[in-house]
């Protein structure tokens, strides 16, 4: 999949029939899917045509055992060196030297 020409529903759309070839090369019918993962259904025709939340993708995708493939679709970023040093010039480097006075002592009478 070419990601750099094809729209966004166009990409969603290739996902939900990648994810459909992985249930029926389990021989799994949407309702098993639906059942297994706690949703309807509907919702599992849904993701298979593209148009799904992400969470109910993540559970199609948990009832597949095809989790390991979001190492594979969305790596885990690193911190880059820049996105770094802005944090920590961000960090509290010293006190604000702001104190507030000490309350006396009054007697209680």
């Amino acid at each position: 999949m070419n990601a750099f020409d094809k729209s966004p529903a166009s990409i969603a759309e290739e996902l939900g029939e990648r994810l459909k070839q992985a249930r029926l090369n389990r021989d799994l019918t949407q309702a098993e899917v639906a059942e297994r993962v706690g949703i309807t259904r509907k919702a599992v025709l849904n993701a298979e045509k593209g148009k799904a939340q992400l969470e109910v993708f993540v559970a199609i995708l948990s009832g597949l055992n095809l989790t390991e493939q979001l190492n594979l679709f969305l790596p885990k970023q690193d911190v880059s060196p820049i996105q770094l040093a802005k944090l920590q010039a961000k960090q509290r480097q010293r006190a604000s030297g702001q104190r507030t006075k000490p309350q006396e002592d009054t007697p209680e009478w």
